[in-house]
């Protein structure tokens, strides 16, 4: 089985494409919605100990967590040592499933892949790209986002044109959906011939 490592900065297409691949009859693992479960699960309890302003209803609220790490990004890392350990956790038992399935591939999306280092767990990583103003237009279109917000999340990124150059394989999707899907496919084609 080929794990692939979907990854691309905010507002790149990422998620669309990640669709893409699951209607090409590909298993997805979505690691923010991964995040989301844990968020009102096993996260709770050590989040709450760490940020207990952030916890309300027995369940981690997203704002209000943004909120506080946008007035103290230092804390960043303190959010990080609890959720990124269960996220890894959960993609491994993801891709343990496929693997008795006896899926041909399994597709990873993780938005932070190179900040987390994520590339040594995949066989192949795709970037999912496109021109800077068109992301920006996509981002700030996004209910509750702000140039701020943006800025902030960008800042925790690593550049598009770093991942760009560490990419496997790339996806623009400033181009259009079925012109996605083309790429898609190509991809898919590219690696079944390198596993056969």
């Amino acid at each position: 089985m080929i794990v692939i490592g979907l990854t691309g900065s905010i507002g790149m297409g990422k998620t669309t494409t990640a669709k893409l691949f699951a209607e090409e009859g590909v298993p997805v693992c979505d690691s923010d919605a991964v995040v989301h479960d844990l968020y009102q699960n096993e996260a709770v309890g050590p989040i709450a100990n760490i940020f207990p302003d952030a916890v309300k209803d027995g369940a981690v609220d997203r704002d209000r967590l943004s909120k506080i790490l946008r007035e103290n990004p230092a804390q960043f890392p303190a959010l990080e040592n609890i959720v990124h350990p269960l996220v890894r956790a959960k993609q491994d038992a993801f891709v343990e499933v496929q693997r008795g399935n006896g899926e041909r591939f399994a597709l990873l999306d993780i938005p932070l892949l190179f900040e987390t280092k994520a590339e040594a767990r995949v066989d192949a990583v795709v970037v999912v790209s496109c021109a800077a103003e068109i992301q920006r237009q996509r981002v700030l279109s996004r209910p509750g986002m702000t140039e701020e917000k943006f800025q902030m999340i960008l800042g925790r990124q690593m550049p598009d044109g770093e991942k760009r150059h560490k990419a496997d394989f790339l996806i623009d999707t400033g181009r259009g959906i079925e012109d996605a899907r083309t790429q898609v496919r190509a991809v898919l084609d590219a690696l079944q011939k390198r596993k056969s």
